[in-house]
């Protein structure tokens, strides 16, 4: 899966001026801030502290599921890493808890084996789990793990296990000789050679927050059965079906085990084009190869794609589906379903006329029907699309039945996880505004595939059943009363429709009088949404709940409303997107008349970390804010063109190279660094100095310009964080620092 983030612009010396306005701080200056903490309120410590279930994962029985679970304790200062496992029969829900002390990858060896690989010093260990889980009984219990065999890597993960075969596959880092049993070995030689040196010929240089070595991650295989003494026992002979390829899989830095699927007999993956420069190329190619190795591997795409995500093959093993995007160098572009029939070597695309962009892909049991993921006006579904006849040539625009079109079977929140079951079901995980993940069930499914190839759609969607398995987070969250967020609409930018959310404040009654600080959160991307599903780091309610009437506006360039929205952001930065959101905000502070428009506030990320910026730089905007918080924002765009990790991002976004004379002309007019002397509001700014999308040195650069302005202004610098904050104690120093800046210029007297 790829994520999008905002990047890039460049450098005009400008004359330093003294803000011409005043900034009147309304609360205590001597009072210490603290959070908003009760019962009834959600704060951020809780949302740091509450579980965090990952997508279930049915057994090929269909009858369990084991969900990873993660719980922070700032008590004991520790994330307990556990699993459950929770029975599919509707009728008799259980589950049990499985601790994992060490953490670790979680699969399944049988309908009642779970294998759970620990990365050590030098190798991964493998464990089994027996489980008892019986509906009827009261006495479910875990026997004590038995080690059932080594790897010879610490980094094996992404592992998929075919019961039918014993064949285990799994990723691990190795050097260029694709050698698994002499990684320790040169690990050790790299750790010893004299110096701290990194060299490089060619791009990646650094990417996400690593610098980049000698390794990247392959494909292995190994057997791994259950012998006829009931023991589990893992073979020593490791294939390496890449060995010699230059290819690399999963795709760094997000894949995983969606860049590659395992039939009885093969492997398909995607892999990063060896003959192109990583750092400016998206391409990706398809290739197929036995499980064994032994034969080069062959490529199923036309190599005149761009990136590919998410192969998977059918049940029959006959034919592979991914996801390709039609340009290289674009990442956003719309993601395409694309079919190859091994059978008879044809390609053909089934969503070409489709304007959303769909992923996590599955085929239905009998091979009838792909069940997939697709975000749609803000939320994520799930779609159903037959499968066509094969054509008899590989064509991007096969002639289709009208009936060969996506129809969605959840319409609301934000669903992951897919995987179809027997019977006409799917397992998946869904997420919203006010929980994190829950395992579902959606059934019926053969009454709705028949209802839908004879054209009636309305009988179709009386079919589906839609079934919650599990409630983690429940009990925890019962009487926080979570805001579930309403939509408005309203015309931005060219006459669009454009959407948004607004989450009322804790506290807020219909018809009430008062008047509550409102808060623009802007995200990032520039390619990507405010989405009804949950999140650990920006999280609506966490302001709501502490008193803010919370905006989150889907301006030019986001996803969900089809790729020419999406697309009209490129060489835009600075123009439509803040037509939208200018004219969202005045539609908002319209409809809600509770927002207090003397006391509001806005911050941002990444791209939403440059909208910050730029809404510095524009303060004919007249957006009034009173204080604003950029977190890894591009300050100088046509820098960051130089310094990002993925240049064709920049490259895509800013029309061309930072020298090129459109990306020139382009950031003359929209980089925040050529306007500072306009800036005079208020601002935090917060960097990781792992990020290296948007180095470190673009937040000190604006907190330096603030500074010598005279304009109040705060710096937090996290040196082990990346773009994002991940650390459970600098997540809560982060929300104690927003929420502390925006308190003192908007806060209660």
């Amino acid at each position: 899966m790829r994520f999008p983030f905002a990047l890039l612009g460049l450098s005009t010396q400008v004359p330093v001026q003294l803000p011409l306005t005043t900034h009147k701080v309304m609360s205590n200056p001597t009072q210490e801030y603290k959070f908003k903490e009760a019962e009834d309120i959600f704060s951020p410590k809780d949302l740091i502290q509450l579980g965090r279930p990952g997508a279930a994962v049915a057994n090929h029985e269909a009858d369990l599921a084991f969900v990873p679970f993660s719980q922070f304790s700032f008590e004991d200062n520790k994330n307990k890493k556990s699993v459950y496992v929770v029975s599919l029969d509707l009728s008799k829900p259980k589950s049990i808890q499985i601790p994992l002390e060490k953490g670790g990858d979680t699969f399944w060896l049988s309908s009642r084996t779970l294998a759970n690989a620990i990365g050590g010093d030098l190798q991964t260990e493998v464990y089994a789990y027996d489980i008892s889980i019986d509906a009827s009984v009261s006495d479910n219990h875990v026997k004590e793990p038995v080690l059932i065999g080594t790897i010879p890597s610490k980094t094996a993960s992404n592992f998929k296990y075919n019961s039918q075969t014993g064949n285990l596959v799994f990723s691990a880092y190795v050097y260029p000789d694709g050698n698994l049993s002499t990684v320790a070995e040169q690990d050790k030689a790299w750790e010893e050679r004299g110096n701290s040196a990194y060299v490089y010929d060619d791009t990646y240089v650094r990417h996400w927050d690593e610098w980049q070595g000698k390794k990247g991650p392959q494909l292995f295989s190994v057997q791994l059965q259950k012998g006829a003494d009931g023991v589990w026992s893992l073979n020593d002979d490791f294939k390496s079906p890449l060995q010699g390829t230059k290819h690399y899989s999963p795709v760094e830095p997000f894949g995983g085990t969606d860049d590659f699927d395992v039939s009885t007999t093969h492997i398909v993956y995607t892999t990063k084009d060896p003959k192109l420069p990583e750092a400016w190329h998206t391409k990706q190619d398809v290739f197929i190869v036995p499980i064994s190795g032994g034969e080069k591997p062959t490529e199923l795409t036309s190599g005149k794609q761009g990136a590919t995500h998410s192969p998977v093959f059918n049940t029959q093993g006959t034919k592979v589906a991914w996801l390709e995007l039609d340009r290289d160098g674009h990442e956003s572009d719309r993601h395409k379903i694309v079919i190859y029939d091994l059978e008879k070597q044809v390609r053909f695309t089934i969503t070409q006329e489709w304007d959303r962009s769909a992923s996590a892909l599955s085929f239905s049991k009998d091979d009838d029907f792909l069940y997939f993921t697709a975000g749609d006006e803000a939320k994520v579904k799930i779609f159903a699309i037959p499968v066509p006849p094969t054509p008899s040539e590989s064509t991007t625009h096969p002639k289709l039945d009208k009936s060969i079109t996506p129809v969605a079977i959840t319409h609301a929140k934000a669903a992951s996880g897919l995987q179809t079951l027997p019977g006409g079901k799917v397992l998946f995980s869904q997420s919203s505004f006010t929980s994190p993940n829950d395992a579902y069930i959606a059934s019926g499914l053969k009454s709705f595939e028949t209802a839908l190839l004879a054209g009636d759609r309305t009988a179709a969607d009386t079919e589906i059943k839609i079934h919650k398995i599990t409630g983690f987070t429940e009990e925890d969250l019962k009487n926080k009363n979570l805001d579930k967020g309403e939509e408005f609409w309203f015309k931005g930018a060219l006459d669009k429709d454009v959407q948004g959310w607004a989450l009322k404040p804790k506290g807020w009654q219909a018809g009430d009088k008062k008047k509550w600080p409102g808060l623009l959160l802007i995200h990032g991307g520039p390619e990507s949404a405010w989405e009804d599903q949950w999140s650990t780091r920006w999280n609506p309610n966490i302001f709501a709940q502490q008193g803010y009437f919370v905006l989150m506006i889907n301006p030019t360039g986001s996803t969900t409303f089809g790729q020419e929205f999406t697309d009209a952001i490129a060489g835009d930065w600075g123009g439509k997107p803040f037509v939208d959101l200018i004219k969202g905000w005045n539609h908002a502070l319209k409809t809600f008349p509770e927002i207090d428009p003397d006391r509001a506030v806005a911050a941002g990320a990444s791209w939403g970390g440059y909208a910050i910026n730029w809404i510095q730089s524009n303060p004919e905007f007249g957006f009034n804010f009173k204080a604003l918080v950029c977190h890894d924002g591009v300050f100088d765009a046509a820098y960051n063109g130089f310094s990002t990790d993925e240049l064709f991002f920049f490259n895509h976004e800013w029309k061309g190279r930072p020298w090129d004379p459109e990306s020139i002309a382009l950031a003359k007019k929209y980089n925040p660094a050529n306007f500072v002397h306009k800036w005079s509001t208020p601002q935090l700014t917060f960097h990781g100095s792992k990020d290296f999308r948007i180095p470190e040195t673009e937040g000190i650069a604006a907190f330096h310009t603030l500074q010598q302005l005279g304009v109040p202004s705060r710096l937090v610098i996290f040196p082990d964080e990346n773009h994002w904050v991940l650390n459970h104690g600098n997540s809560l120093k982060w929300h104690y620092e927003v929420l502390r800046w925006f308190d003192k210029f908007v806060g209660d007297n």
